[in-house]
């Protein structure tokens, strides 16, 4: 029996789930505009484990949603999972955040578009097959009206995450299905996070870094 606590931070979803055996036996989140990340995390940590009435000392391994996403929202969860990992003895799983969110499509009838925004035009996304197998690894990307034709061509493409607002104005295709107002969340992690469990595959804890896929750019204060 394994409890594994999953924590998605990678954007202004702060979301916490209690997996037991990959299945879902707790779960708190907030989808807010805005971060509230440090303020509501480690609340929600307690508020689910409360909810289950499971004990810190029950618990297995702590997943974290690893990247690419907000570079403030990821460290904020990675620091809590290594926080919570250092003073439980407990190993550390990561979940590749556009992986989770593709699995937010039920028996999906094509290829799948996992997205978020990176501003301006540009959009972190990673596709998956019907199966949710990754056929493109993750990459940066200013949308064209070029963008993703390849696939288009081949069957349906659904594409899902907060990057799909500005996709859908620029791809035009019969074959595109935008799915609105999805972001990334800690109840698909529980799954993908239990089957690396099985197979013992965890991140070094004192190395682990963030998936940020670009360097961190800080935007001057408009105030």
């Amino acid at each position: 029996m394994a409890y594994i606590l999953n924590i998605e931070t990678a954007t202004t979803n702060c979301s916490v789930a209690l997996s037991k055996n990959g299945a879902v036996v707790g779960f708190k989140e907030d989808n807010s505009l805005g971060y509230s990340h440090a303020e509501r995390l480690h609340v929600y940590i307690d508020e689910v484990l409360k909810s289950a009435n499971i004990s810190t000392d029950q618990l297995e391994a702590i997943a974290i949603s690893k990247g690419p996403g907000s570079y403030t929202g990821l460290r904020i969860g990675v620091s809590a999972a290594k926080g919570l990992c250092y003073a439980l003895s407990l190993p550390l799983i990561s979940v590749p955040t556009l992986e989770a969110l593709a699995h937010q499509i039920d028996d999906p009838k094509g290829a799948i578009v996992s997205m978020l925004d990176a501003r301006r035009m540009e959009v972190y996304s990673a596709i998956y097959d019907a199966q949710l197998n990754e056929i493109r690894s993750t990459e940066a990307e200013v949308l064209t009206l070029e963008s993703f034709q390849e696939i288009l061509e081949l069957s349906p493409v659904y594409f899902i995450g907060n990057g799909v607002a500005k996709t859908k104005e620029i791809v035009v295709h019969k074959n595109a299905q935008f799915i609105e107002n999805k972001l990334p969340s800690a109840r698909q992690m529980c799954e993908l996070s239990y089957d690396k469990f099985v197979i013992n595959d965890f991140e070094d804890v004192a190395y682990f870094e963030p998936f940020y896929l670009k360097d961190f750019i800080a935007i001057p204060s408009k105030k």
